[in-house]
């Protein structure tokens, strides 16, 4: 029996890759808006997963979003159950990132500082 040794870094990026792909296909609930995966962080048990997910819209629709892939955590955790030779299988969790916000709001506010009064 070969026994394959993981690291969270791996799983992490394997679960990333699994969840970009169903959001690219295989996405039927409504609720699911335009979403990308900006990053995985696995405990270091490998028993629990934080997929961080920036999300386009309204908070309205951020919040419709974030409950779709709530939903959809079982059918991709089985998904990955059939990927990884592990004994247990991450619990996934969907936060919001709003790292690239923060970014746009912080650019927003430089240029009003840089751009005289008229």
């Amino acid at each position: 029996m070969r026994r394959t040794s993981f690291r969270p870094e791996r799983v992490g990026e394997l679960i990333r890759q699994t969840v970009a792909a169903f959001l690219t296909g295989d996405v039927r609930d409504p609720r699911i808006g335009f979403v990308t995966v900006t990053g995985v962080e696995v405990s270091a048990d490998l028993s629990h997963a934080a997929v961080r997910v920036s999300v386009m819209g309204s908070e309205e629709e951020k919040a419709r979003s974030l409950e779709g892939l709530a939903s959809a955590a079982g059918f991709l955790r089985a998904q990955l159950a059939r990927q990884l030779t592990l004994r247990t299988t991450p619990e996934l969790r969907f936060q919001l990132d709003r790292g690239l916000e923060h970014a746009q709001q912080i650019d927003r506010v430089l240029k009003e500082l840089k751009e005289p009064d008229a």
